[in-house]
């Protein structure tokens, strides 16, 4: 995991993210991995679909269950990427239950910048890339 992260969010567990054993599933956990990199693409004027001009693909994903999670929890969600190659990057996510602190999964998902329009890989557009080393300075300094 990053040593710090460039973007948080809170988002609420939901009685539809819980399985047959009451606690979040798997699947869900993923959901709310993705609601949180929409908030950080919408927070820098970006959507998983256009980012300068390219969309980006989820191409893997690592999930670390560290803890239970259930109805009425909120969870932090904190986001981070790292391992910026000329096409692609890692989005790593830091869930901790709110009213504990106590850290809940550890995640990763492997994305692919990609161009919808001639369907093939693209390059990282350098303004993104940009705006990520910023953050990413900016919370090295917090």
């Amino acid at each position: 995991m990053p040593q710090s992260f460039q973007y948080s969010t809170e988002i609420p567990v939901r009685i539809t993210d819980l399985n047959y054993g009451g606690h979040v599933g798997n699947d869900s956990f993923l959901s709310i991995i993705h609601e949180a990199r929409i908030r950080f693409l919408n927070s820098l004027g970006y959507s998983e679909i256009d980012i300068e001009g390219v969309g980006i693909i989820m191409v893997d994903s690592l999930i670390n269950y560290l803890k239970e999670s259930f109805y009425g929890d909120v969870l932090k969600v904190e986001v981070a990427i790292d391992n910026i190659d000329d096409g692609s990057c890692d989005y790593f996510y830091r869930l901790t239950d709110l009213k504990t602190g106590k850290p809940v999964v550890n995640a990763k998902t492997g994305i692919l910048f990609y161009d919808y329009k001639d369907n093939k890989k693209a390059l990282m557009p350098e303004k993104f890339k940009d705006k990520i080393n910023i953050l990413t300075e900016s919370a090295k300094k917090n």
